[in-house]
C-alpha cells in the first residue's frame, strides 16, 4: 500500500496539504516560541559555534548575549522612532484649527464652483457639506479617542502575552543552545532521520531568503521614499520616509499608513503637487514590493516567483493577516517535503519502465 501510495502523486501532495495546514493552523501557533527558538539556534548555530572554540563562551552564554543585542538594538529603534512620533504630535494637534480654516476654505470655493455650473444654491450646498464635515471632527473627538484610550486594557493584555511569549521563548533558545550539538548527532546518526533533516534544512534556506528578501525590500522603499519627501521639502520628510519603509514590512499597514495621512495634509494645504508626490510615491512602493518579493524569494528558493505569489494569496484568504507568512512558508514546506520524498522514493526503489 505504501509503495502504491508512493507512485501516486497526487495523493501525497493532498496528503502533505493536509498536514501542513494543520501544523500551521493548529500545531504552530501553540509552540511558535519554541519553534522560532529552534530556528534561532539553528541560524545562529556556526556563530555560537565559533564564540565557543575562539572566545571560550558557552553556547548557553553566547545565545544569551545575542538575544540582548537583538532587544537592545530593537528597543533603541522603538524609542527612537516613538520619542519622534510623539515629538510629531504637538505639531499635528496644533494645526487641527488651521485645518479646519483651510477646509473651510477649499469646500467654499468648491461649493462656489459647482453651484454657479448646476444652477443650485451654493451657500446651502456649503452649509450642508460643512456640517457634515463638523460632524465627522465632533465624532472623531467624542468618540474615537475616547474609545483609543478605553482600549488600554486590552492593550496592557497583549502587552502580558507577548512577555509571556517572550520569556518562553527566550528560555527555550538557552535550553536549545546547550543540547543542540547532542540532539543533531542524535539525529545524524539514524538514517530515518535524513529525510526530516534534509527538508529542515530546505525550510531553514527559505526563511534566511526571505528575511533577507525582505531587508532589500525595506531598504530600497525607505530610500526612496525619503528621497522623494525629502526633495518635495515635506517637513521631517526624510524621517517619515525612513519609517514608512520600515512599515512597508508590516502587513496590510504598509507605506500607506504614512504617505495617505501625507498626502491629505498637503491637499488641506493646498500644495497639490506635494500631495500627488506622496500619492504616486505610495502607488510606486507598492508596485515595487508586488514586483520584488516573488522574484527574490522565488528565484533563490528555487520555485517560480508566480507560485509565491500564490500562496501569498492563499495564506491570507485561509490564516488573515498571520496568512502572508504562512501562507508561502506553508508552499515551501509541502514542495521541499514533496522534492525529498520523490527523490528518496525514486532512489530507492526506481519505477519499473517497461
Amino acid at each position: 500500500m505504501v509503495e502504491k501510495l508512493g507512485h501516486n502523486r497526487l495523493v501525497i501532495l493532498v496528503l502533505l496539504t493536509g498536514a501542513v495546514y494543520f501544523f500551521l493552523k493548529v500545531i504552530a501557533p501553540l509552540t511558535a516560541p519554541v519553534l522560532i527558538a529552534m530556528l534561532f539556534v539553528t541560524i545562529f548555530g556556526p556563530l555560537l559555534q565559533k564564540m565557543q572554540s575562539r572566545l571560550h563562551i558557552h553556547r548557553q552564554v553566547g545565545a544569551m548575549l545575542l538575544l540582548l543585542a537583538a532587544c537592545l538594538i530593537l528597543g533603541l529603534l522603538v524609542w527612537v522612532l516613538f520619542s519622534w512620533i510623539v515629538g510629531s504630535l504637538p505639531d499635528w494637534t496644533g494645526g487641527l484649527d488651521s485645518l479646519e480654516k483651510t477646509l473651510a476654505v477649499i469646500v467654499h470655493n468648491t461649493c462656489g464652483a459647482v453651484g454657479k455650473a448646476i444652477g443650485i444654491d451654493s451657500a446651502y450646498l456649503e452649509r450642508t457639506i460643512f456640517s457634515r464635515i463638523q460632524e465627522g471632527f465632533d465624532y472623531f473627538q467624542q468618540k474615537v479617542l475616547p474609545g483609543m484610550l478605553s482600549q488600554s486594557l486590552e492593550l496592557a493584555r497583549s502587552l502580558a502575552a507577548f512577555g509571556g511569549f517572550l520569556l518562553i521563548f527566550i528560555i527555550a533558545t538557552i535550553l536549545l543552545a546547550k543540547d543542540y550539538d547532542n540532539f543533531m548527532n542524535r539525529l545524524l546518526d539514524r538514517e530515518e532521520y535524513h529525510l526530516l533533516l534534509e527538508i529542515i534544512c530546505g525550510i531553514i534556506r527559505y526563511i534566511a531568503t526571505y528575511v533577507k528578501a525582505q531587508l532589500i525590500i525595506i531598504n530600497i522603499i525607505s530610500i526612496l521614499a525619503a528621497v522623494v519627501l525629502g526633495l518635495c521639502g515635506i517637513h521631517n520628510g526624510i524621517l517619515w520616509g525612513l519609517l514608512a519603509g520600515i512599515l512597508d514590512s508590516l502587513p496590510f499597514i504598509g507605506t500607506g499608513i504614512i504617505l495617505v495621512p501625507l498626502g491629505i495634509q498637503q491637499l488641506f494645504y493646498e500644495n497639490y503637487g506635494r500631495a500627488a508626490a506622496c500619492f504616486l510615491l505610495y502607488v510606486a512602493c507598492i508596485v515595487i514590493r508586488e514586483a520584488l518579493e516573488p522574484k527574490l524569494i522565488g528565484q533563490r528558493v528555487g520555485v517560480p516567483p508566480i507560485a509565491i505569489l500564490i500562496s501569498l494569496y492563499a495564506g491570507i484568504r485561509l490564516f488573515g493577516i498571520w496568512g502572508i507568512v504562512a501562507g508561502p512558508l506553508g508552499f515551501v514546506i509541502v514542495y521541499q517535503t514533496y522534492q525529498s520524498l520523490e527523490r528518496r522514493f525514486y532512489r530507492e526503489k526506481p519505477p519499473n519502465i517497461n
